[in-house]
């Protein structure tokens, strides 16, 4: 890759993160759709499977989401100058936003045009979830592979009705996962040596 075409991937994904950021409320959760709609439905830089993979990443280690997926998005783009440029095009517009709203926060604060936006921003960013929640599913279930679709079923319903911290649910479906990739791998290996 030329220098061009890389200065030019670069400002496209700085350009791109940066917008993203700036326009979204609620998150990483919801920046995340975004993103994949930006990159695999819009540019074709990445395929559908990466990005689900990316987000499971991003989710699992540890810093806002938003900044993990752009880490990884950035890297597997442009390698480590995408990465930076990424991180700089998340990082930027919030840090921004808050040094502008912290200087007016008092008078933010007791505003009730405020308080109705943001009250309607929840709503929003509720929905937005939401999607990608049915989206990921969605991917799941047309793997039609009993495994994962067991293990989104059973972190749900731990979630939903036990007090356990999602880091312990997310350690314990990486540990399920991890013997399973082993598991087949032997299987793979026993069938080749017949």
């Amino acid at each position: 890759m030329n220098q061009n075409t890389k200065r030019s991937l670069c400002l496209k994904l700085f350009t791109s993160t940066f917008y993203l950021s700036a326009f979204t409320f609620g998150g990483g959760y919801v920046i995340v759709p975004l993103m994949r709609r930006r990159f695999v439905d819009d540019l074709h830089w990445i395929e559908e499977r990466e990005m689900l993979d990316l987000t499971a990443i991003a989710q699992s280690a540890p810093g806002p989401i938003a900044v993990n997926a752009a880490i990884l998005l950035g890297w597997r783009v442009a390698g480590p100058l995408g990465a930076a440029v990424s991180i700089l095009g998340t990082v930027l517009p919030p840090f921004l936003i808050l040094s502008v709203v912290s200087l007016f926060y008092a008078a933010f604060r007791s505003n009730p045009i405020v308080a109705a936006l943001l009250k309607g921003m929840q709503a929003g960013v509720a929905a937005v979830i939401a999607s990608v929640v049915v989206d990921m599913a969605g991917d799941i279930f047309r793997q039609k592979r009993l495994l994962p679709t067991l293990i989104m079923a059973a972190a749900f319903l731990v979630t939903l009705f036990c007090d356990i911290n999602v880091v312990w649910i997310i350690l314990a479906c990486a540990v399920i996962g991890i013997v399973a990739a082993f598991r087949q791998q032997a299987k793979g290996q026993k069938e080749g040596d017949k």
